[in-house]
């Protein structure tokens, strides 16, 4: 076909009186600027037959892999080297007697369908990314990081054989004088490599997922992962701000990840009311049998004035005075009401760590804290629940006789100056 039509062209070139040689040129190029539009025109008739093809093979597949291929556009990509594949064959028998000019389109074809390549692989890797996060280990074991590795690599080896191309080198002989290079190449690629072995030792040691809730105070970060790269950990913080950490940094610096807590199905609530040592005494007669109503304290006081009652009996302790023996006080009645109100609470655990207690008394009084662990992990649910059990134990704390420590305000000591 391509001799036919260039006798045509000789023919009609030698008769509008163009010399032999200069037609000649011209007759070279133009059959081969035909070969480029034959080449162009043949891409979309088998991009428009193939790809309908294939694309209807994949929605009738049950397959997920071949619709992901499709959507990276894996197929369309690789439809991109037949144009070149038939210009690069056919170059040398139309411009064969032009060997630069050949190997020149020949240099330039090769990068082209380099550079496809290149891209081809990039969206099957994407491709992968995306099937593997269809799998359950995919929330703990993420491959991002491997996927952008190994993209590095394929574009590093691209460019590499690009270079041997343009300098007409061997690619092996061009990867072997890289040596002399190899410190610039670490300082170059620092992050990367520091990157890839952070992201192992993460997944190895399953230290970290997407959606893990984590802590790091030293880059003001508190939130929920999103996502885990090569080179940086992105951190959506509660305020919804963005944040992103260096991944090796997360090896070599503490962080606090709140995993555990949530797969332990409680969440711990440690807060102290201080109260005031001056309101602190043996409980009276009076006072016994008031508490004896109370539901949540009834069967300790009972169990517990009994037990005394026994030991001073034993001990022939002079009752009519307080100090002798032992007494039950205000403070250890609250104590145990406490723990008992906290027990019978349906959204507190009973199963996991358990305390009422005192802690050190300070100038402030002595702190009474609640350690103990709600079965609410929501963070808002979470705060609505610890708030209502400090509501209700400031407001009966009055009932034991008790008060809660709090420093003067401006009205204390106004009324305290007019009193005066």
């Amino acid at each position: 076909m391509f001799k036919n039509i260039e006798d045509s062209i000789h023919s009609w070139l030698i008769g509008a009186g163009i010399s032999e040689p200069t037609a000649q040129i011209l007759i070279d190029y133009a059959v081969y600027l035909l070969l480029i539009i034959f080449s162009v025109i043949s891409y979309f008739i088998a991009r428009k037959i193939l790809l309908s093809i294939i694309h209807q093979l994949t929605k009738k597949s049950k397959n997920k892999w071949d619709d992901i291929l499709t959507e990276q556009r894996f197929f369309r990509k690789l439809s991109y080297l037949v144009p070149a594949y038939i210009i690069y064959i056919f170059t040398p028998v139309i411009l064969g007697k032009y060997p630069q000019t050949t190997s020149a389109i020949h240099t330039g074809l090769s990068i082209y369908m380099i550079i496809v390549v290149i891209m081809a692989v990039n969206a099957f890797l994407n491709a992968v990314s995306n099937i593997y996060q269809d799998f359950t280990i995919a929330k703990s074991r993420p491959i991002k990081g491997y996927i952008q590795i190994v993209k590095i690599f394929v574009i590093c080896i691209g460019a590499i054989v690009i270079l041997a191309s343009l300098f007409g080198k061997n690619p092996l002989g061009l990867i072997g004088g890289l040596g002399a290079f190899s410190a610039v190449l670490l300082l170059v690629f620092k992050d990367p490599i520091l990157g890839f072995v952070g992201g192992i030792q993460l997944s190895a040691n399953n230290m970290m997922a997407p959606g893990d809730w984590i802590s790091m105070p030293e880059y003001n970060t508190d939130g929920t992962v999103i996502d885990i790269a090569l080179t940086t950990v992105k951190v959506q913080n509660w305020d919804k701000t963005i944040s992103t950490i260096p991944t090796y940094s997360l090896i070599t610096e503490s962080f606090k990840n709140w995993r555990g807590m949530e797969e332990s199905g409680g969440r711990r609530i440690k807060r102290s009311i201080n109260i005031d040592m001056k309101s602190i005494k043996f409980c009276t007669p009076e006072m016994l049998e008031k508490f004896r109503k109370i539901g949540d304290v009834k069967d300790y006081v009972e169990n517990k004035q009994k037990e005394l009652e026994a030991y001073n009996t034993e001990r022939n302790i002079d009752n009519s005075i307080l100090v002798n023996g032992r007494r039950q006080t205000n403070l250890g009645v609250f104590r145990a009401y406490l723990r008992g109100y906290l027990h019978n609470h349906p959204n507190v655990h009973d199963d996991m760590t358990f305390l009422i207690r005192q802690l050190n008394p300070t100038e402030k009084g002595i702190p009474m804290e609640i350690y103990v662990f709600s079965k609410i992990q929501e963070w808002a649910k979470y705060e609505d629940l610890q708030s209502d059990i400090f509501d209700h134990v400031l407001a009966v704390v009055h009932e034991f006789e008790l008060k809660v420590f709090q420093n003067p305000t401006g009205d204390d000591l106004q009324k305290a100056f007019a009193n005066s």
